[in-house]
């Protein structure tokens, strides 16, 4: 590429999306490894949970949604969500003309790192019943034992915005990591983007001898790799830009933007399913544009529980 070229790819935005919120997860880790990229996310609200759906329809629906974020240029996509990465990556990758980066294989990768013993993997439905972890930690280590759980309740638990420490939630982890606890692995893969904001109450329950992996952080470590090792990645002064557009509610998902991604969004934009289907520019009004900051509120920290990779994402390129 010419130095011209060059420089416009890299000011480029990351393009990210998910069924909901729980992909900002992955977008506090990328900002947190990368601050002076513009992220624009696309948070399919309208038709979460996309872990109870079937494969064929998820696949449908992450197509719709990278074709809207293909819109904006982007230098990169993200699907931060397990579901639909289990579903469509292989379409995803054949059909965008910008690299696609999942959160499945990069999670299934730290999990194996972070343990010699057996793996667990807690996840939707579709996610489970789709057997991707369990592929994909073959690929690495063909003996290695994976204990996969489903944990249907968790997204809807999480998108209502309820604390880590709320009686429902406790009850519900309780029931879901029964059979966990006993077999107890090595590691633990929270194989959703919207389970690390339950990371401290799962890593109380599972102990300090699971490591916990989020799927999000590898996901990000990933994304910051491929940027770095193509030179498109943001040399700007550190600050960012989170622009959203949600399908559903839009003062909601601001309200509980910055719970999930560590920050408040620039924007928070309406876009309707029928313009991602339809291939429709969104309205440059963005139908209800989000004017002001949401409150701050705090993420729960995963302090009982051991993330891989241990510590924050290291920040910029590493030489």
């Amino acid at each position: 590429m010419k130095s011209g070229e060059s420089q416009d790819r890299r000011d480029a935005p990351i393009g990210v999306f998910d069924s909901g919120l729980g992909g900002l997860t992955v977008v506090r880790e990328l900002l947190g490894a990368m601050p002076a990229e513009r992220i624009v996310y696309l948070g399919d609200s309208a038709r979460v949970p996309y872990g109870i759906k079937s494969l064929q329809t998820v696949r449908r629906f992450a197509l719709e949604d990278a074709s809207f974020l293909l819109r904006f240029s982007p230098k990169l996509i993200v699907v931060a969500c397990n579901t639909a990465s289990a579903a469509a990556i292989s379409a995803l990758e054949s059909s965008c003309p910008v690299d696609v980066v999942d959160v499945i294989r990069p999670g299934a990768a730290a999990a194996v790192a972070a343990t010699g013993a057996a793996i667990g993997v807690i996840g939707t439905e579709a996610t489970i019943r789709s057997g991707a972890y369990q592929r994909a930690v073959a690929e690495l280590d063909p003996r290695r034992e994976v204990l996969a759980v489903a944990c249907p309740l968790l997204v809807p638990i999480v998108e209502e915005g309820r604390d880590d420490d709320d009686p429902i939630v406790m009850h519900v982890l309780c029931d879901y990591l029964r059979d966990l606890q006993r077999r107890r692995p090595g590691a633990l893969i929270l194989g959703c983007t919207h389970y690390p904001l339950l990371a401290r109450p799962i890593g109380k329950l599972m102990g300090p001898e699971a490591a916990l992996v989020s799927s999000a952080r590898a996901a990000a470590l990933e994304v910051q790799r491929r940027l770095c090792q193509t030179g498109l990645h943001a040399l700007g002064a550190p600050g960012g830009r989170l622009e959203c557009y949600t399908t559903d509610n839009p003062d909601r998902f601001a309200r509980l933007a910055e719970r999930f991604g560590g920050r408040p969004a620039d924007h928070v934009r309406y876009v309707g399913t029928e313009e991602l289907a339809g291939g429709r520019e969104p309205a440059s009004n963005g139908g209800r544009a989000q004017g002001q900051s949401p409150p701050s509120v705090d993420a729960p920290q995963a302090a009982a529980g051991r993330f891989q990779p241990d510590g924050p994402a290291p920040t910029g390129c590493q030489q």
